[in-house]
């Protein structure tokens, strides 16, 4: 069978019966074809001048950026070219003397802890903590019955030996008279001779009975001095003038006389003149004698100020801190200040060289170490090196590195260099 040709028509009308208008209508391939390129001519251009819009604006703001980058360039460049001004000072040698301050404990002059010489009780009591006495006062009074009585019996017994002297002394010269006559009679030949040598070495017996009683009367004497002194320690008074700082007994309590385990009684200080005591550092021991004068104070004192002058000092750096202890006697007969004090000592200290003083703003401190910058008369800078011997905080101590005359900058500016000009205001 023969098929049958397809109709064109058909054909064209399936194909693009999409493409037809609203009212139905088929437009012709071509046309279509021609519409679709400029919709895509179209689409093209607008991509091109979105692109262009695009790269046109970052063009710009990269131009923008640019030319602030070089304005900035240009004034930092012109900082750094600039040359700066900066603020000097002339330094100068010092000579003067450097005070310092050292904490300083207040003590008492003079202090004792009195204790109990005789055994027995306390009868009387005169002080208490606070109370003022003179060199001899009484304190109190210990009642000892059986030391009074060890006295008395050693009195009687010096009795008994001086007796004992007279006695040997009779005795004595007795035999001295009954040799002289044996001693007669046997050279006449009325006497034995074993007679007088008895009679003789009777005498030189009783001569030596003598000795012994004069010996046993100044052992005797020497017993009754010993309770004699003891007796008096009954009597507890002030070594030296001061003030009671403690009290351990009272009426009726029960004291002991022992070398090693004695009761204490009272404790005393003299403080009409406070010793003050401080350590010295040994970079100021040799600027430091004994009369120099001294200024103390006291925190809870504020406003006042004690005069007084170093006294005494060790002599010797202790060998854990290398310091040195110095006193300082202060007049305290106003008794103003009290023993235990804590306070600042101000000591003018000598310098052994001069030294140079700058502001602690002058001083350059980096990976180089400590340095200054100094300007020349040209006005260039040139940084030196520098030894501190003190920092005082505000200042420092220069040791070497500068000299008398030498312009340093204050706060030097970050970028100093060696070399480097700068204007002096």
């Amino acid at each position: 069978m023969n098929s049958m040709p397809p109709d064109p028509a058909l054909h064209q009308t399936s194909l693009r019966a999409d493409d037809g208008k609203e009212d139905g209508r088929i437009e012709p391939p071509r046309e279509t074809e021609r519409r679709e390129r400029g919709r895509r001519s179209i689409a093209r251009l607008v991509g091109f001048l979105a692109v262009a819009i695009v790269a046109g604006l970052v063009s710009f703001g990269l131009w923008t950026k640019s030319s602030r980058n070089a304005e900035a360039d240009a004034a930092m460049q012109a900082r750094v070219n600039a040359t700066p001004t900066v603020r000097i000072a002339i330094v100068k040698e010092d000579t003067t003397p450097r005070t310092i301050e050292l904490t300083g404990n207040m003590t008492a002059f003079d202090s004792a802890t009195l204790f109990a010489r005789a055994t027995g009780y306390i009868s009387v009591r005169h002080a208490d903590i606070g109370t003022k006495l003179k060199k001899g006062d009484v304190l109190a009074i210990i009642a000892a019955p059986d030391l009074d009585q060890q006295l008395v019996q050693a009195k009687a017994q010096l009795v008994q030996f001086q007796a004992a002297v007279q006695q040997a002394e009779a005795n004595a010269d007795l035999g001295r008279v009954t040799d002289q006559r044996t001693s007669r009679l046997v050279a006449q030949g009325w006497s034995s001779a074993q007679q007088g040598d008895t009679d003789r070495l009777t005498l030189a017996a009783r001569t030596a009975a003598v000795a012994v009683a004069k010996a046993n009367v100044t052992a005797q004497e020497a017993a009754v001095s010993r309770l004699q002194q003891l007796t008096e320690f009954e009597r507890i008074t002030a070594p030296f003038d001061g003030v009671v700082t403690s009290r351990l007994v009272d009426v009726g309590s029960l004291v002991t006389a022992d070398a090693a385990s004695g009761t204490p009684l009272f404790s005393m200080a003299r403080t009409d003149v406070l010793r003050v005591q401080a350590f010295v550092p040994q970079s100021a021991t040799f600027g430091i004698k004994d009369g120099d004068a001294a200024t103390i104070t006291v925190s809870e004192l504020p406003g006042k100020t004690f005069t007084g002058h170093v006294a005494r000092n060790a002599e010797a750096l202790s060998a854990g801190t290398r310091t040195l202890l110095m006193e300082v006697d202060v007049d305290n007969k106003d008794g103003v200040l009290s023993a235990g004090l804590y306070s600042i000592v101000h000591l003018a200290v000598r310098r052994p060289n001069p030294v140079i003083i700058i502001p602690s703003q002058a001083v350059i401190f980096n990976k180089d170490g400590l340095r200054v910058a100094v300007v020349s008369d040209g006005g260039k800078i040139e940084l030196r090196k520098i030894e501190i011997e003190q920092d005082n905080g505000a200042n420092v101590e220069v040791r070497s590195g500068l000299k008398s005359g030498d312009k340093i900058i204050l706060s030097p500016p970050a970028n100093v260099s060696d070399g480097m000009s700068v204007k002096t205001a």
